[in-house]
């Protein structure tokens, strides 16, 4: 199927990973295909979870943990019409983008072994590895700092190398807020945008009239 020459492009999902410190961008993976779904879950940090606290009832101790989860498609079928154009996945697949994604939840591999290193010397007590930190971008209003959580892959389909040429990569995430982060970690920040940019988007709805609920007034109101 043809593409007509004005139709906008659209807009791709994917991840980001940081430098935590210096902001540069270390790695930007692209979703071939757009999730049809996005599972979004908020868990409410709320005071006076027991019943009768009436002094904590109506207060918050932060932002909602909030998850995600996606399932993403990946195809090499269409790229292997065409080998002389893409080399790389004629002659591995999908290798190469799963272990892109498969990234976001290793350590790099000179990092462990500076560890190693590190406790070979003596080193009492090794701190763990600290990752870049990931950004989940789903349009420009939603670029979220985020953990993996879970990561599974399905292999669906093979080449006669049996190299993956399809397959369904599904992933949970966890938000990191404030909470997690602090104020002046770069991806605070980020959380704080982002929560701000839901304020703005809440402004924009209409409030309604009690009338709209079937009574004439709140009680009390």
């Amino acid at each position: 199927m043809t593409t007509a020459p004005l139709s906008p492009r659209p807009t791709r999902a994917g991840l980001v990973l940081l430098d935590p410190g210096a902001g540069r961008v270390l790695r930007i993976i692209v979703l071939q295909y757009n999730p049809d779904t996005l599972t979004r879950t908020l868990q409410p940090q709320g005071m006076g979870e027991e019943p009768g606290d009436r002094l904590e009832a109506l207060r918050l101790k932060g932002p909602p943990h909030e998850t995600l989860r996606v399932e993403a498609e990946l195809d090499a079928t269409d790229q292997l019409e065409f080998p002389k154009r893409n080399p790389v996945v004629a002659q591995y697949g999908l290798f190469p983008a799963l272990a892109a994604l498969e990234g976001l939840v290793y350590p790099g591999s000179g990092q462990l072994l500076g560890e190693d290193l590190l406790a070979r010397f003596g080193t009492i007590e090794v701190a763990p590895v600290e990752v870049p930190l990931s950004l989940f971008v789903w349009s420009r209003n939603r670029i979220l700092p985020v953990r993996v959580t879970e990561f599974s892959v399905t292999e669906e389909a093979f080449d006669t190398s049996l190299n993956p040429v399809r397959a369904k990569v599904t992933l949970g995430l966890r938000v990191l807020s404030v909470d997690d982060l602090g104020f002046d970690h770069r991806g605070g920040s980020l959380y704080l945008l982002y929560q701000r940019q839901k304020e703005r988007f809440a402004a924009m709805t209409t409030d309604a009239t009690p009338g709209a609920l079937g009574v004439q007034a709140i009680p009390g109101g």
